[in-house]
């Protein structure tokens, strides 16, 4: 049995009145490596109904309204979104049962990304140390920080460079993030209310879920899924820095990816281009280095895969930013993917899963995934 929790409020939730879960249609979540989560709700809209008469005017479906989301399945609770509403629409229709209430909205990084910040000095802290600063600005919010220290330290003397915040803070952690060949985001749970502000190398690590089946007769869990190799996905990336003795320039070696991304395939797609990183060359050699490193890291995927499942069928939730094992697809596309993207569909009596998922290359490591 699945059952779905709805909560509401400003800035603390609590559950919403049985009248509004009861008019809810459907509940959409999307969570995207690399992305912000986003949602999406649909309420009937009758005209006498408690939504109509006095929630709606009374703003409680208005922008910055915090909405979190949980199911239970098998007696585990999971928390798929806690959010901010960004944006409602309003269907009014003359046929009973037609009208319609949709709100947007995406996940607590939009209220981190609502105030820029210009000059905010960081004197003799590096990117690891920023980030934690930053994310215990929202602790209000049941936000705890996660961070993983940068692989290459970049902690400047104040005598040499003092750096500073440019633009909102979700710009900046996205910014950062980005220059060492990391992610950032929000994981919602364990419980409702809190969230886990996660700065470090995507998980590529761990207990794999259970298998995706495919072509398996009886033991499928899906009835089709789609796979691509794109060949021109994966780039080599030249940067050169400056030795200051000297003012000649050298080029950086390319370092390994598998630092940060384990691999999980055994032909590797071989990088076809070459990427002259701009701007290295007045960077000292660690803040260099690892933007080549984030360079490599970013292109590294080249094979993706895609496809539909039901839960109930399945057994399991798809959990989003985990490995997963795929069997039935043949020697070339079997193995362990990384779980790109999941849209959670929910209305009564149905919940579907979109996923992508991705690797860097073909043909697994290990012949055999956890089933």
């Amino acid at each position: 049995m699945i059952r779905m929790t709805l909560l509401m409020g400003p800035q603390i939730v609590a559950p919403a009145p049985q009248e509004v879960t009861d008019a809810l249609l459907s509940a959409q979540v999307t969570v995207t490596a690399g992305q912000r989560s986003g949602f999406q709700l649909s309420f009937d809209l009758s005209r006498n109904g408690l939504i109509n008469r006095s929630l709606l005017p009374g703003g409680q479906f208005d922008p910055q309204v915090r909405i979190v989301l949980t199911v239970s399945f098998k007696g585990t609770r999971t928390v798929l979104m806690d959010g901010i509403i960004t944006r409602q629409e309003v269907g009014v229709s003359g046929v009973p049962g037609q009208s319609t209430l949709t709100v947007t909205g995406e996940d607590l990084t939009v209220l981190m990304d609502l105030e820029e910040r210009e000059g905010v000095p960081f004197p003799a802290m590096g990117p690891a140390a920023r980030v934690a600063a930053i994310i215990s600005r929202y602790a209000h919010y049941g936000i705890t920080p996660l961070v993983i220290p940068e692989l290459i330290p970049q902690t400047p003397m104040p005598t040499q460079r003092i750096d500073f915040q440019k633009g909102t803070d979700l710009a900046y952690l996205n910014e950062l993030a980005k220059a060492n060949g990391y992610v950032f985001y929000l994981e919602p749970g364990p419980v409702p209310g809190v969230s886990r502000g996660y700065w470090g190398p995507e998980v590529r690590l761990g207990e794999p879920q259970h298998a995706i089946n495919v072509n398996m007769d009886h033991l499928s869990t899906v009835d089709q899924l789609t796979f691509g190799f794109d060949g021109a996905a994966r780039e080599q990336p030249v940067a050169r820095v400056q030795i200051p003795t000297t003012r000649t320039d050298v080029l950086l070696p390319v370092p390994e990816v598998s630092v940060l991304r384990p691999p999980l395939a055994r032909r590797p797609a071989p990088a076809l281009k070459k990427k002259v990183i701009d701007d290295t060359a007045k960077k000292d050699a660690a803040q260099a280095f690892a933007e080549t490193l984030a360079k490599v890291v970013e292109s590294s995927d080249a094979v993706s895969g895609s496809g539909q499942l039901d839960v109930v069928r399945y057994g399991h939730i798809l959990r989003p930013r985990e490995l997963v094992g795929v069997r039935g697809s043949g020697i070339t596309y079997d193995g362990l993917y990384y779980v790109k993207s999941v849209t959670h569909n929910l209305q009564r009596g149905s919940y579907t899963q979109n996923f992508t998922l991705a690797r860097e290359g073909l043909i697994a490591l290990h012949p055999t995934v956890v089933p």
